[in-house]
């Protein structure tokens, strides 16, 4: 049990990684990775909302759900969870860390429309995850957004003071980093 787990994590952070594999939750990777401080607060809010949403999820879905034939409300009833809990990270972040709270802007709503916190959640029920496998797939995948998020804003802060051509200066070199980064990633391939 210990060991399926464990490979879950490493499969779903690194080797599967929701952005750079699956080209899921891309608007917040390219919006909020422009310095490492706020992408890691986005990394940290992703965790949450994903965990919890993956948590939240598996239960309605095997304890209401599905004992009410009702499987077909699935995308609906996962959509109202997230945007619950999003609500309620935007206002303790409101509350305790308005700096991050400012920072984050826009993004931070975002995460409710964020298809990586849905394609988590519906990953777990198409691939017939127990609650504590889908617990550790949400987190696992925050992770790797986080980790993919953290490098990108990494690298960003670094080619500011690169001699970048005229035409890729902005989003063009960004998105071609992005790319660099989504080939390296399948390195991780073979770790699985």
């Amino acid at each position: 049990m210990v060991k399926e787990l464990l490979i879950l994590l490493i499969g779903s952070s690194l080797v599967s990684n929701v952005v750079l594999s699956q080209f899921l939750g891309l608007c917040p990777f390219l919006g909020v990775s422009k310095n490492t401080r706020t992408a890691a607060g986005m990394g940290v809010a992703v965790i949450f909302v994903i965990t919890l949403a993956s948590a939240v999820a598996g239960v309605i879905y095997k304890f209401i759900l599905t004992p009410l034939d009702a499987t077909y409300l699935q995308t609906i009833v996962f959509i109202l969870v997230i945007a619950a809990l999003v609500q309620f990270v935007e206002m303790v972040l409101k509350k305790y860390i308005p700096s991050l709270y400012k920072a984050l802007g826009v993004y931070l709503p975002l995460i409710t429309t964020n298809c990586a916190v849905l394609g988590v959640a519906l990953t777990n029920v198409q691939k017939s995850y127990g609650i504590l496998q889908g617990i550790v797939n949400g987190f696992a995948t925050a992770v790797g957004f986080t980790i993919s998020i953290v490098i990108l804003a990494g690298l960003r802060e670094k080619m500011q003071y690169n001699d970048v051509p005229k035409p890729f200066k902005g989003m063009p070199i960004v998105l071609l980093t992005a790319g660099l980064m989504a080939i390296a990633f399948c390195g991780f391939s073979g770790l699985l």
